[in-house]
C-alpha cells in the first residue's frame, strides 16, 4: 500500500469525511474509491478515443446505407 499526501480544498475534505460517516468507512477508503472511479473514467475516455481513431467514415456510411428507409415503429418517433 502506498501513502499519498495531497492537499485538497477544505470543502472536499469535509464532504469526504461526511461520506465516510454515512458509509461507515474511513476517509482513506472514500478517497481510494473516488480516485479509482475517476481514473477509470479517464481510461474509458482514452480507450474510446483510441477506438474512434480506428473508425472509417466510409465503412459507417456503407453500413448505414443498408438500413431500410422506413418510418419508425409506433412509440419510437422522436
Amino acid at each position: 500500500m502506498t501513502t499519498i499526501h495531497a492537499q485538497v480544498p477544505d470543502y472536499l475534505a469535509a464532504l469526504a469525511a461526511e461520506a465516510a460517516v454515512k458509509e461507515r468507512t474511513t476517509v482513506d477508503q472514500i478517497v481510494a474509491v473516488a480516485l479509482s472511479s475517476q481514473l477509470g473514467a479517464w481510461q474509458v475516455r482514452a480507450d474510446l478515443e483510441t477506438r474512434a481513431k480506428r473508425g472509417n467514415p466510409d465503412d459507417l456510411k456503407r453500413l448505414l446505407d443498408r438500413v431500410p428507409d422506413v418510418p419508425p415503429l409506433p412509440g419510437d418517433e422522436l
